[in-house]
């Protein structure tokens, strides 16, 4: 077996009914130099992109990993289904539900078996999944399931701003609920831990609180007092550089202007919100905690568009980037 580093990087393609196939062509009709990648899709659904794009873009079908052989412009495909080439561009479909789980999970066992160098993922639908059978609210959690990992957490970066969230994917409700010093402490010690994998080596992590004004003492809840601040000096006794909770409607303002390296999020929409306001184009979601490296675009399957060719590949080229960084520096 080569080592690590030689090894190919897979793309999944996402959903089939979505802008994957489009963007996964435009990333290998760039003549700017790629780490050596192979993609987990559908033949004909990749051609079908290519042929949409009018793109010079040859595809090579290959049965493993192992088969990988680098020519510019060519993607290495490894096809794991079937599809007809005149199903419907940005619908709901089962099949394309069903497909887009099968490459995520080719990807995730080629990796465990460290076949490849890493994971980059192209937007699924969770709403396919669902009626594919498969009740999981996005990528991270399929990851983190299939690979047996507990202490998991969702990081989104740009240029600007890097900011990992305790919770995901659950209602607000349920992401209060769900908040505990031990989860609050764990998020830290892997915001801690891919700062210093993507080459910082003393990160500054800041920690928004969950109310306004981080609670006010107590005034606006209680949660920012009892639950993160114990955390957060419990993270700073480990030799964490982290500090807060800080009110959440500033701190993303500091972290940008340079004051933090990373921001712990407490929900979804509190991180996601200034990440996505900034531009998804050159964002990049990264799974802190798995035993591999995953990165993935910043957007959705953007069914509105899917068909058209507008879509843009910039955040997957960046998405493969962070991952071959990644690669150098993830434990293996």
């Amino acid at each position: 077996m080569h080592s690590l580093e030689h090894l190919p990087i897979a793309i999944t393609m996402g959903d089939p009914c979505g802008i994957g196939p489009e963007i996964i062509a435009k990333l290998y009709a760039d003549t700017a130099p790629l780490s050596p990648t192979l993609v987990l899709g559908d033949e004909g659904i990749i051609k079908r992109a290519i042929r949409l794009l009018t793109l010079p873009v040859k595809v090579i079908v290959i049965d493993s990993p192992e088969d990988f052989q680098f020519t510019p412009n060519t993607i290495n495909l490894v096809s794991l289904s079937s599809l007809p080439e005149d199903i419907p561009f940005g619908q709901l479909d089962a099949r394309a539900g069903k497909a887009a789980y099968d490459y995520i999970r080719a990807g995730i066992d080629l990796a465990l078996q460290k076949r490849i160098r890493a994971v980059v993922t192209a937007p699924i639908n969770k709403e396919a999944l669902r009626l594919a059978g498969f009740h999981y609210p996005g990528h991270t959690e399929i990851l983190a399931d299939f690979s047996g990992t507990k202490d998991f957490a969702m990081m989104l970066m740009n240029d600007d701003l890097r900011v990992i969230l305790v919770t995901i994917h659950v209602s607000l409700r349920e992401a209060i609920e769900q908040l505990t010093m031990e989860r609050e402490l764990m998020t830290i010690r892997l915001a801690h831990r891919a700062m210093t994998q993507l080459g910082i080596a003393q990160p500054r992590i800041a920690v928004a609180g969950l109310n306004p004004h981080a609670g006010e003492h107590g005034l606006f809840g209680s949660e920012d007092e009892a639950i993160i601040k114990p955390a957060i000096q419990q993270a700073q006794a480990e030799g964490v550089e982290v500090s807060g909770p800080w009110p959440g409607d500033t701190v993303f303002m500091h972290a940008r202007q340079g004051r933090f390296d990373v921001v712990v999020a407490q929900y979804h929409d509190q991180g996601l919100i200034p990440v996505k306001y900034l531009g998804v184009d050159e964002g990049v979601n990264i799974t802190v905690g798995l035993p591999f490296v995953r990165t993935s675009v910043d957007h959705g399957t953007a069914f509105d568009i899917a068909g058209t060719g507008k879509a843009s590949h910039a955040s997957l080229r960046v998405a493969v980037e962070q991952a071959a960084l990644l690669a150098q520096t993830h434990p293996k």
